[in-house]
């Protein structure tokens, strides 16, 4: 049974969101200015479980943050508590790609009064709003940057769709690029069951061609920005305020982690990431 109660509680919402788009758009923010994106499970050996129960007790009752996979399975299922018609997605992620990606990232398409909606609280490299499945659907996110839909040509019988991010790279996990809309990630809205899931979270956390497995990754979404943990790499961008630099010691590491991204780790988990 799904503790409604406790997941609104952990994403510092009052009461229960409208279920309609401006609802969903509303939970998916409040959802990823709360919980931390995050691999250090990845790093520190520990595996990522995404049943429902794991995630639930990791990201709500621990408190702590998740990657994709656990990020939109908890909302997942917060979306089913609440009575919204939603299943997951996959994706391929093209930032920094030089041939085509697999499909390591996962998502909701949620479906109000007969229209589909994206919505993501799982992707780590930047915050996207509630999308309508549409081409050329826009929006804007509370950092500035600009988001498109495009349809694009046909993937094994379905309909191809890319999504496109124009924004200021500080509020990305320093993977973005300026310059005029960039692809974020493509997808087609064929049917995912748990066992394409499985298959995609294990490659994730165990490939040692996957991103997760080589260095420790943390972001948050600010109201109107953006905060990210790479190694030992720190970017924040809050309105016109930016700030980077490189963490040389492992104390300001652990305060870092800890007061941004609330996420306390032990003194032997800092050194377990082997980054000093």
């Amino acid at each position: 049974m799904f503790d409604l109660d406790a997941y609104l509680t952990r994403v510092a919402m009052p009461a229960r969101p409208t279920l309609d788009s401006i609802g969903l758009g509303r939970l998916q923010l409040a959802h990823r200015l709360a919980i931390p994106f995050e691999d250090l499970d990845v790093v520190l050996g520990r595996g990522i479980a995404i049943d429902s129960a794991s995630v639930f007790a990791k990201l709500v009752t621990a408190r702590r943050g998740g990657y994709c996979f656990e990020h939109n399975r908890l909302f997942l299922d917060a979306l089913a508590e609440l009575g919204f018609a939603a299943r997951p997605v996959l994706a391929r992620v093209w930032i920094a790609a030089t041939e085509v990606p697999p499909l390591t990232h996962t998502f909701a398409l949620v479906t109000i009064d007969g229209q589909a909606w994206i919505a993501d609280t799982g992707f780590g490299g930047s915050y996207t709003p509630v999308l309508p499945l549409a081409d050329g659907a826009e929006a804007t996110a509370p950092d500035g940057a600009r988001f498109r839909l495009e349809a694009t040509s046909r993937d094994h019988g379905e309909q191809g769709w890319m999504l496109l991010r124009d924004g200021d790279p500080m509020t990305t996990d320093g993977r973005g690029a300026s310059g005029g809309f960039q692809p974020q990630y493509s997808f087609t809205i064929a049917e995912v069951f748990d066992a394409d899931l499985l298959l995609g979270n294990h490659w994730t956390s165990t490939a040692p061609a996957s991103r997760f497995t080589q260095t420790a990754i943390a972001s948050i979404v600010l109201p109107n920005g953006f905060a990210s943990l790479m190694g030992r790499t720190y970017r924040r961008r809050s309105g016109t305020d930016t700030a980077s630099g490189e963490i040389t010691d492992p104390r300001v590491y652990r305060i870092r982690m800890s007061l941004l991204f609330g996420i306390d780790l032990s003194v032997e988990d800092i050194a377990a990431l082997n980054l000093f």
